[in-house]
Parts: C-alpha cells; structure tokens; sequence
C-alpha cells in the first residue's frame, strides 16, 4: 500500500502522516509513505485544500484532519 500525504509541511499535514502511521502500526499493515510539498504534484490529485491524504492513487480526505477510526477503515479496505 503506498500513502501519500499531500501538503506543505504544516502542523495539520505532520498530524495526518503521524496519525496514519499509528493506525499502520497498530494494526500490523505494510505501508510505505510519501509526502508531497511539491505545490505541481499536489495540483495534479483532485484537492482544493490540504492536507490531504492518498492511498494507492486514490484521495480520501483533503482539508482536515480524520478520525484513526476513519484512517483504519481506509487503509484497511
């Protein structure tokens, strides 16, 4: 699985990488992560705010932050 999270490095855009992390260690999941500051290849996903995060190319959340309950549904889908 590879999650990407989308934004500039702000507070909101850490959280979201911190949280997802979590949910893939708790749960036993392999996962590799990226993120992405480059403004162009945020703009090539369909997000009008950040943060945002992608999994296997397809977005599930942009503009705030979710619930580990939430992350844990997709990431494990």
């Amino acid at each position: 699985m590879l999650i990407k999270i989308l934004g500039s490095g702000c507070a909101k855009c850490e959280r979201l990488e911190q949280l997802a992390r979590e949910v893939v260690a708790e749960r036993g999941l392999t996962a590799t992560f990226e993120h992405v500051r480059e403004m162009d290849r945020i703009m090539a996903y369909p997000v009008m705010t950040t943060p945002a995060l992608v999994v296997d190319e397809v977005v599930k959340v942009s503009g705030r932050l979710p619930s580990k309950a939430e992350l844990a549904g997709w990431l494990q889908g």
